[in-house]
């Protein structure tokens, strides 16, 4: 595969990773893709001599150049292969589980790396995932490139995603019915909102606790109790008790 070459974002490595020893990952990076333009360059020239040669009649000297062109092309997408799961590597090596980046990967490569780790998340059952797409702030004309990419990834693949409050971060929702983008609220369980609980990598709402109906036949005799408790500890009408005594005098005056 061919990649189209490009001006290169001028840090590919996330702002964390800037400087100190991770220069020397940023030097690796950018020698790599070097090598890969300088290939793609030579298969530019010999396609176009190719061209010449058999405009000229010469059909051996054309097809010759023709095949080196194609070992140079296969240079190419080699040393980028090497380059894109270089940056890759040290880009994500302390990512979350959920989580990938994809700076200073081609739109090609970043398509591959996404589908791969969509299809393990799915094996996995995981809810979702973030994709680091970056802001566009270092590219050519500071255009997002990655960013429309997974976009369109998603409502090819009827994928749910949102953009999140970072907006060089999308959120692709796993578990949702649907395609396209969608309010970041209906799956704001992924941003660790208030009603949220860590849960194996991921986040999720808390679910209110259930709690059960007593039956019909229980539920009565509850009731009863709760009554028969209530009267138990009433306390006895004074004048009641009055009358009673009275009463009870008349008895004996009578009965005798």
């Amino acid at each position: 595969m061919s990649y189209q070459m490009r001006t290169l974002s001028a840090n590919p490595l996330t702002g964390d990773r800037r400087g100190g020893q991770h220069a020397a990952d940023e030097a690796e990076y950018d020698r790599l893709r070097g090598l890969a333009r300088t290939e793609q360059n030579r298969r530019h020239e010999l396609i176009s001599q190719s061209r010449e040669a058999y405009q000229s009649g010469d059909g051996a000297r054309a097809h010759q150049l023709s095949q080196e062109a194609k070992k140079h092309e296969a240079n190419a997408d080699a040393y980028n292969k090497q380059a894109s799961d270089y940056i890759f590597r040290v880009n994500n090596a302390s990512q979350a589980e959920d989580t990938i980046d994809l700076h200073g990967l081609f739109v090609e490569e970043a398509e591959e790396i996404l589908a791969t780790r969509i299809d393990a998340a799915k094996r996995q059952n995981a809810k979702g995932l973030h994709v680091i797409v970056g802001k566009g702030i270092h590219s050519e004309n500071h255009v997002q490139k990655i960013k429309p990419a997974v976009e369109k990834f998603c409502r090819e693949h009827n994928l749910v995603y949102s953009i999140e409050q970072n907006v060089g971060r999308i959120y692709i929702d796993l578990h949702a019915e649907g395609s396209g983008e969608v309010d970041p609220s209906q799956h704001s369980w992924a941003y660790g909102g208030q009603q949220q609980q860590s849960h194996g990598g991921y986040q999720q709402h808390q679910q209110p606790q259930y709690q059960p109906q007593p039956h019909p036949h229980q539920q009565q005799q509850h009731q009863q109790h709760q009554q028969q408790q209530q009267g138990g500890g009433q306390q006895e009408d004074p004048t009641a008790g009055l009358l009673k005594l009275v009463f009870g005098v008349i008895k004996k005056l009578f009965c005798k």
